[in-house]
């Protein structure tokens, strides 16, 4: 069984974007791992591994443009099915 069951990922189009401070605030509001938050002040990349990944778009809609966005099941990969 994993720990964070959802991989998520998605883009951030805004202004003024900081990776840094994106990245400090998923870190210590919402649980999770591997999270990767790059980019510049224009466009921001987000992956993140968690099992609340509702807190993740919620927090990034507030930011900018939220786009590209995937979700997937990875307890369902790791059983061999459809995640």
């Amino acid at each position: 069984m994993l720990e964070y069951r959802f991989d998520t990922q998605l883009l951030i189009e805004g202004h003024g974007l900081d990776e840094d401070q994106i990245f400090a605030y998923i870190t210590e509001n919402i649980p999770g791992d591997c999270l990767l938050a790059v980019g510049d002040e224009d466009l921001i990349k987000i992956h993140f591994h968690t099992n609340v990944p509702w807190r993740v778009l919620e927090y990034c809609a507030g930011l900018g443009d939220i786009f590209d966005v995937v979700i997937e099941n990875m307890q369902r990969q790791e059983d061999g099915l459809k995640g």
